[in-house]
């Protein structure tokens, strides 16, 4: 319930609000559109938990995990400790991490023997996270090297400061 509301909350302020509203909406519009997406969810849940019924549930939540780490850790590590992390680096190391982790679970044996009955998978490990977060790494670090932000990187500095100390920079 606890994930279906998140879910929710997350499609209708900051997908529909933020993006297809341009930061305009009421909020009965608001509430409109995440009770349907509540609904959606729920209905896309039910359909995936009969796809994968006879799978191992504790399998399942790690191949979510290794999608969330694929597309979070490599962003977030480098967010706090390398200074030359850019937003194109970023989005591009999150986009990577999320759907090479997507694509090299539908070619795992998980998804091509399991459920489609194949002989094998095309891709040989059930967990992508062994190739798909250094892979963010790369495609994040190559893509800030390439897309550089001069501005943000001068700002590292303080920021750190910032974090490491938890305090806030004194005005004089």
């Amino acid at each position: 319930a606890g994930l279906t509301l998140s879910g929710a909350a997350t499609l209708a302020h900051d997908l529909w609000v933020q993006v297809v509203r341009k930061g305009v909406a009421s909020e009965g519009e608001q509430l409109k559109v995440a009770r349907l997406s509540s609904a959606a969810l729920g209905i896309v849940a039910i359909l995936l938990g009969l796809s994968f019924k006879g799978q191992n549930v504790a399998f399942m939540v790690g191949l979510a995990f290794a999608i969330a780490a694929s597309a979070n850790f490599p962003t977030l590590l480098l967010a706090i400790y390398w200074r030359r992390l850019s937003t194109a680096g970023a989005v591009a190391g999150m986009i990577t991490g999320t759907l090479s982790a997507l694509l090299l679970i539908y070619l795992s044996p998980t998804i091509q023997v399991d459920m489609l009955g194949h002989a094998a998978g095309i891709f040989p490990l059930k967990n992508p996270g062994l190739v798909t977060i250094p892979l963010s790494f790369a495609v994040a670090m190559v893509v800030s090297l390439l897309y550089p932000e001069p501005a943000a990187a001068d700002k590292f500095t303080e920021m750190q400061r910032r974090v490491l100390l938890g305090a806030e920079p004194h005005e004089a």
